[in-house]
């Protein structure tokens, strides 16, 4: 516990930290892979995958796999140099300042906020579902009020400890992983002795090529396989409640990447070869329903186990993904970059319980309000969710070969791992989010299917979240100047932690002081 000194009055005594310790690389692993949500983000995107590339669905998260490699090295190594809750937003701050760093934070934050009720939704529609409660899945009347319920449930679940949450995913992803590879083995099994009542294909080692169809279709599989594999950062968030903090999250994170790459490309291989390419053309509607499509096609009466699986990864991703939220808005305001109150430390979990219930009544207002204007809404508002995702993980990349500027020279490895590799994954990221910003401008291509302001409805999300931002920044800005005052660093070698040659700090901000 810290020390309180009776000299200072209480209301400016030092606050409770974050639990040190209380997970271990194992658990950030978990956590890492929970926050993906394999089993609902395979029934999300394989269906528009396979209708853009065909039997090529494999290679191409298999070619969305490297970028997201690239930019977990770079979390690695800025995780050795600054093991800070806030992730990106106080590594680019570090890197190149605090209007960057601000924006990146307001990024993280906001993604949570986007998705966190989508993924309760889908584990109360699956969950319903497995039970055979067809009707009650369809009828918002039922599901919103239980989504409200879901999120408060996982929210107080990351107020009572990391602990509990990190035992509470380990079960979960258990769970889940299994009902894959059940999933996954049957289906093949069926598909190669021509068991299978759809149009089976043989798998083939060509489908792991993703330039065999390339230019557009590519690019949009691409994007799609990115979202795949979002969320495996949540190991990092929770840096400063891991054992072994300079070393075990950044691992985490790159190995929950290589884990998920496995699974991705196992299941994709197993549908695509089980139900052919025109069964998943023909659902392309139905994404986030294609495994309850094929559940029973697949495992007859059993098909309840991938109902579960699919139920069970929401359910964790719903935990999850509060958590880089909360954290980075726990970051940001211990550096005076927010309100003082969301650095507020339960005394007693010791965790960061101001900023986690906001997150999660934030999360709730959008879903409610989103879904009162329609369904339609509430996906587009998910598919600007890529544009925000390609923003902050490429100017993560982009922030580690800045930061480690002075030590790229001093070996290969440095220069390959720290610095080309993660501006290439920014670069890909980059044109992705270019790409990715004229795709989104089409109204048609939209779920809402109309415009709105001229504009397609995820894209005017994306862009009002983002200008929403910068007003907030601003305005901030002229309130409270503390964290403006803070100026970019050099980050100390990444093995012997020496400061960079000519360079006497250490790497850190000049003025990092918060009055508490």
């Amino acid at each position: 516990m810290t020390s309180v000194d009776p000299s200072v009055p209480a209301e400016r005594a030092p606050e409770a930290e974050l639990k040190h310790g209380a997970i271990s690389f194992l658990d950030a692993l978990v956590i890492g892979l929970a926050s993906t949500s394999p089993a609902y983000s395979l029934a999300a995107i394989i269906g528009p995958v396979v209708a853009l590339v065909g039997v090529y669905a494999p290679g191409v998260l298999l070619a969305s796999f490297v970028p997201m490699l690239m930019i977990a090295s770079a979390f690695y190594y800025l995780n050795k140099a600054d093991q800070d809750c806030g992730t990106t937003f106080s590594w680019v701050t570090r890197a190149m300042g605090p209007w960057v760093g601000w924006i990146g934070g307001w990024a993280i934050a906001m993604t949570g906020v986007l998705v966190t009720g989508s993924l309760a939704d889908t584990a109360v529609r699956f969950s319903l579902l497995m039970f055979g409660l067809d009707d009650a899945a369809s009828n918002n009347a039922i599901v919103i009020p239980l989504v409200v319920v879901v999120v408060l449930a996982m929210t107080a679940l990351c107020v009572i400890g990391t602990e509990v949450s990190a035992r509470f995913q380990n079960v979960l992803i258990l769970a889940q992983v299994v009902s894959l590879l059940v999933f996954a083995g049957v289906a093949l099994g069926r598909s190669i002795t021509g068991n299978s009542p759809l149009e089976a294909l043989t798998p083939s080692i060509t489908w792991l090529n993703p330039f065999a169809e390339g230019g557009a279709a590519l690019t949009a599989g691409l994007l799609l396989g990115v979202f795949a594999y979002w969320g495996w950062e949540s190991a990092v968030n929770l840096t400063e409640e891991t054992t072994d903090s300079a070393s075990a999250p950044g691992r985490a994170a790159i190995v929950s990447t290589v884990v998920l790459l496995v699974t991705y490309i196992a299941v994709a291989y197993a549908v695509v070869a089980f139900a052919g390419t025109a069964f998943l053309a023909e659902n392309e509607g139905e994404e986030e329903l294609i495994f309850a499509l094929l559940g029973e096609q697949v495992l007859g009466g059993w098909d309840w186990v991938l109902l579960f699986s699919v139920a069970t990864a929401a359910l964790a991703s719903t935990q999850t993904t509060i958590i880089p939220a909360s954290r980075t808005g726990l970051s940001m305001a211990r550096r005076a970059a927010l309100p003082r109150r969301l650095a507020h430390i339960h005394p007693r979990f010791r965790t960061p319980d101001v900023s986690t219930w906001l997150v999660a009544a934030i999360a709730i207002s959008w879903y409610v309000l989103i879904n009162l204007i329609s369904e339609n809404a509430l996906l587009d508002s998910l598919t600007a969710l890529s544009l925000l995702i390609a923003f902050y993980y490429s100017l993560t990349g982009i922030a580690c070969a800045v930061y480690y500027r002075r030590q790229l020279r001093h070996s290969v490895k440095n220069l390959l791992l720290i610095g080309i590799g993660p501006l290439a994954g920014s670069a890909l990221l980059i044109f992705l989010l270019i790409r990715s910003a004229i795709d989104l401008n089409d109204p048609e291509a939209s779920s809402t299917g109309v415009a709105w302001f001229g504009f397609g409805p995820p894209l005017v999300i994306g862009l009002a979240i983002f200008l929403v931002g910068v007003a907030f920044m601003i305005f901030w800005r002229i309130r409270h100047r503390e964290f403006w005052r803070e100026r970019p660093g050099v980050a100390p070698d990444p093995v012997t932690g020496d400061p960079a040659p000519g360079d006497p700090a250490t790497g850190g901000p000049q003025s990092v002081g918060v009055e508490r």
